[in-house]
């Protein structure tokens, strides 16, 4: 019998619906094991708090930002998960900003995160954006109905790049950025300290500016930028302290681009959820005090 028209229009969206929704299965799939590898690999053995004599080699503004930050009894972070809501620059002009959700995923020990976000692109039209660095190495790509749509090429620069992505986030999660998590600091001023941390053989150094509240207020360093080929200054800047399960973190944040005709931010966003495990048999709970912004 000849099918109509009309009939095979049907077929056609029928087919086309179900390759969407396969796809979309699939980029769902890889997602959770990127997470599930990730977690997996941490080490979550419960750990001593950091001791003064562990502070006191340290340069002046970091020590100070530690004794602010940390409270005295309180164990190393393992592993911690964040919501985040905010917008990413995904276009030219103000109508490139798009709003996202995301949940990041962070491990310390090894060094590690996993930023699952849903960017809307339009109404019913949204961008899957995974950022990750796992195992010694970046990702990057970005599916919409499941359907890649970008991805970076691996290599150092990326694995650099994700690499300081973490460095930088660390003041959510201000325990990995111990000597005891792999950092070594350095002095460089009255309000300033030089972070370095090594993973394999990828490397990660920005420094970190400090405010006249001893909290980090800006991290800066060069990063890779695909656009140009070459590396650029990058600036983080970080506001709106609060405190969760006693660590003292910052739940706003900004990315740009330091270029010569200025900073060209490219994210902002807010933190909405800490959740932190110290290795201990459950996530401790959080506790909510907020502090007044400087």
């Amino acid at each position: 019998m000849e099918l109509t028209r009309r009939q095979w229009l049907l077929g056609l969206v029928t087919a086309l619906v179900g390759a969407v929704a396969v796809a979309s299965y699939r980029a769902e799939r890889a997602t959770e094991r990127l997470v599930r590898d990730l977690r997996a690999a941490a080490d979550t053995t419960a750990a001593e708090p950091a001791t003064d004599d562990e502070l006191r080699d340290l340069p002046d503004p970091a020590r100070r930002y530690f004794e602010t930050v940390l409270p005295d009894d309180h164990r190393p972070v393992r592993t911690a998960r964040l919501e985040q809501e905010g917008t990413i620059q995904m276009g030219e002009g103000d109508d490139g900003w798009k709003p996202f959700t995301a949940t990041q995923h962070v491990t310390v020990d090894p060094p590690g995160f996993v930023w699952d976000a849903t960017v809307e692109m339009a109404p019913f039209v949204g961008a899957r954006v995974v950022d990750a660095y796992h195992d010694g190495a970046g990702t990057l790509r970005a599916t919409v109905f499941g359907l890649p749509v970008m991805s970076a090429d691996p290599g150092p620069e990326l694995d650099e790049g994700e690499l300081l992505r973490y460095l930088a986030e660390a003041a959510w999660v201000p325990t990995a950025l111990l000597p005891t998590a792999g950092v070594e600091w350095d002095a460089v001023g009255a309000d300033a300290a030089r972070a370095t941390l090594t993973d394999g053989d990828v490397r990660a150094t920005l420094t970190f500016r400090f405010g006249e509240d001893d909290l980090v207020r800006e991290v800066a360093g060069r990063r890779y930028r695909e656009e140009t080929g070459d590396e650029a200054a990058w600036v983080g800047r970080f506001d709106a302290y609060e405190r969760h399960d006693g660590l003292l973190v910052p739940t706003e944040g900004e990315v740009a681009w330091r270029l010569p005709e200025g900073d060209v931010p490219y994210w902002r966003g807010t933190v909405t959820a800490f959740d932190y495990d110290t290795g201990r048999s459950r996530p401790r709970t959080e506790r909510r005090d907020r502090l007044t912004s400087a």
